[in-house]
Order: structure tokens, then C-alpha cells, then sequence
């Protein structure tokens, strides 16, 4: 059966079908009311409701639950069992330790010490902040052994190694963990092997930073005594973006105190070719003339020496041999002054001459 619908009802006119103003202000105003209550802006009775107190996911209170309080008696109490069995806990730590020894608590240290790769699957999405606490770790470590005069550190590169593996571009791990493994007991772990395979493992993650560069170069100056190796570290990182100048400066001068006297030569006058700074510059032309004359010592001895077999006796000067035909004139250093031949029958620098041998850095070129 089809509905009919009533006209009187619709508020519409029964002739025209049109509303009369009367029905369309009701409707108006239910429809308002309708549209609000479903968002929430008026409740059944029209009037503004609170969505925080009456929806029931927000105020649980609306269905009839209220969270307990914890009671402050209860509060008080649990206090006083936590607070009383940390104090019972503290003479029996004590006999513990005076059972076992003071050493006792770093070796359970290690032993619960998990291993790196442990750590970095535990970490997860935190492995940032965990770098920062085993970093932390390692600083107060180190710290706590230095005060005590210890000679073992043996957590220390466990705790640096697992810092920089849940992190490998925390820096200052690197840097300061490299001083801390190098230095000599009691001022740290002594174990500048250790140092090194730190700094190495920093550069592989940080190839640009030319820090890591300079304090290779200077464990392997001041602890390794390896003059070579320190020059190639402190060339390498001078070729990083934004080296400081001073480190190629670095690399010419442990290279020519490692023996390397052509590649001392070649840094110092890429040097004074490229350096912008005019004292740089300078420093770079009279290390070349001291290294110059370095060589030009050793092959004048040489000349004195082939005199000395031929003519078996040993020349007063250096005019001796251009008077022989060894020499064609009396040799000149690189300041413009004469050499000379010394009481020990060996070439010397003239007393006028303004070379500075010191700067040459070559105590066995000469041998």
C-alpha cells in the first residue's frame, strides 16, 4: 500500500504544496538541533554539552567507572618496605665486598657487560641515546681508575668500542677515548695500539672530519715514535675539507724528522707555493733551505772523505779541493755564505751563515 503523505503534518499547504512561515521556522529549528547533537554542540535537551564529560571513551565516569585512589596510608607504607630493604641491602654489600676483595665489582662489570652487537639489537630506535650513556660510561670509567692510580683499564676500549658502534658519528667518543686509551698509566690505559684501531674505526665513519686525521697523527708522533706514518696521517687529513694550513706544516716537519727528506721537501715547497699566509709562506722557504743544506752537508762530507783516500791527507778548506779539481768553486749554502771544514774534518756551516740546521729536524742524515 503506498503512504500518503499529510499535508497538515509537512507543514505544507494542502493546495499549493508550499510551507507556511510558521512550519519552516520548526523545521529550520529542528534541523539546526539535529546537526549539532550529532557533532557534539547540544545535547538531547538543545542545550551546549561538553564533549570531555559526557563522551564516554574521554570520561569513563559517564558509564559509571571512577579510577580509585591510592590510598596515602598504603602510599606510606610501600615507601617505608622499599625504602627499609635498600638499607638491609647495605651491610650485606659491604661483607660482600670485603669477602671478595675491591676488585670484585669491576670484574662483575665485565662480566655482565654485554657485547656490542648485543647492545645495538637492544637499543633499537634509541641507539643514539644508548651511544650517549655507554659514552658516559666510558668517562666515568676512566675517570674513576685515573683517581684510583689504576694500571688496568681493561673496560675501557670494550665501553668505546660499544659508544661508537651504536653511534659511529659521535665524535667526541673518538677523539677523547683515543687520548684516554693512549696515555701512559696511571694518566690512562696505555695502549695506544688500541688508540689507533679507535681513530681508524672513527675515520672509516667520518672519512671528511680531518680532526680524527690529526690526533692519528700525533698518537703515532708521540706514543708510536712512527715519524713516517705520522707524516702520511697528517697529509692525509690536511687534504680533507676545511683542514686547518697547519697541518700540511705538521706533515713536511715529522717527515723530515722521520727520515723522509724528499717528501719533507716536496710538502714544505707545496707549502710556500700555495700558502696565503705570508709568515706561513716564510716558515715553509726557510725549513727548504735547512733541509737544502742538510743535503748539501752530507754530499760535501762525501767530497772530503774521496779527497782524504786520494790524497791522504785530510783538506784545511774547501779550496783545498778546488785546487785538487774536486770542487769547481767553494760551495755556498743557501743563505749566500760559504761552507767550511770543521776541527772533526767534516763540512760545516760558515760563521756568517743564517740557515738554521735545527729546522732540517735530521738528527741521522749525517751518520
Amino acid at each position: 500500500m503506498k503512504t500518503v503523505r499529510n499535508p497538515e503534518s509537512s507543514g505544507e499547504s494542502p493546495k499549493s504544496g508550499v510551507r507556511s512561515p510558521e512550519s519552516e521556522a520548526r523545521c529550520a529549528g529542528s534541523d539546526v538541533n539535529g546537526r549539532n547533537s550529532e557533532k557534539g554542540i547540544l545535547n538531547a535537551a538543545g542545550k551546549p554539552r561538553t564533549p570531555a564529560t559526557e563522551d564516554p571513551i574521554s570520561n569513563p565516569e559517564v558509564l559509571g567507572f571512577r579510577p580509585r585512589t591510592p590510598d596515602a596510608g598504603l602510599r606510606t607504607l610501600l615507601f617505608l618496605i622499599v625504602a627499609g630493604g635498600l638499607l638491609a641491602l647495605y651491610p650485606l654489600q659491604r661483607r660482600i665486598d670485603e669477602q671478595f676483595g675491591p676488585g670484585r665489582g669491576e670484574h662483575e662489570e665485565l662480566n655482565f657487560l654485554p657485547s656490542e652487537s648485543r647492545v645495538s639489537h637492544l637499543a633499537g630506535g634509541y641507539s643514539g641515546l644508548m651511544a650517549a650513556i655507554y659514552w658516559t660510561r666510558a668517562v666515568q670509567y676512566y675517570g674513576r681508575h685515573r683517581l684510583a692510580h689504576a694500571k688496568d683499564f681493561a673496560l675501557l676500549g670494550t665501553l668505546l668500542d660499544t659508544a661508537t658502534d651504536l653511534d659511529p658519528h659521535l665524535l667526541v667518543a673518538y677523539r677523547f677515548g683515543s687520548l684516554f686509551l693512549a696515555g701512559r698509566p696511571p694518566e690512562g690505559a696505555g695502549d695506544p695500539q688500541r688508540a689507533i684501531y679507535l681513530l681508524q674505526r672513527g675515520i672509516v665513519a667520518n672519512p671528511d672530519y680531518w680532526r680524527l686525521w690529526e690526533d692519528l697523527g700525533f698518537i703515532y708522533y708521540w706514543d708510536m715514535k712512527d715519524y713516517a706514518r705520522a707524516a702520511r696521517a697528517f697529509q692525509t687529513g690536511a687534504e680533507r675539507p676545511g683542514a686547518l694550513p697547519w697541518m700540511r706544516v705538521l706533515a713536511a716537519s715529522v717527515a723530515a724528522q722521520g727520515g723522509e727528506i724528499q717528501t719533507s721537501r716536496i710538502l714544505w715547497a707545496e707549502i710556500a707555493r700555495s700558502a696565503e699566509n705570508d709568515a706561513i709562506r716564510h716558515s715553509a722557504q726557510i725549513h727548504l733551505a735547512a733541509l737544502d743544506t742538510q743535503e748539501a752537508l752530507k754530499k760535501l762530507d762525501g767530497l772530503i772523505a774521496l779527497y782524504q783516500q786520494r790524497e791522504g791527507r785530510t783538506p784545511r778548506s774547501f779550496q783545498d779541493l778546488v785546487a785538487a779539481g774536486y770542487l769547481r768553486q767553494v760551495p755556498l749554502d743557501p743563505s749566500g755564505e760559504r761552507f767550511a771544514i770543521g776541527p772533526d774534518g767534516r763540512a760545516e756551516l760558515g760563521p756568517k751563515s743564517r740557515i738554521d740546521l735545527g729546522l732540517g729536524q735530521q738528527l741521522e742524515v749525517r751518520s
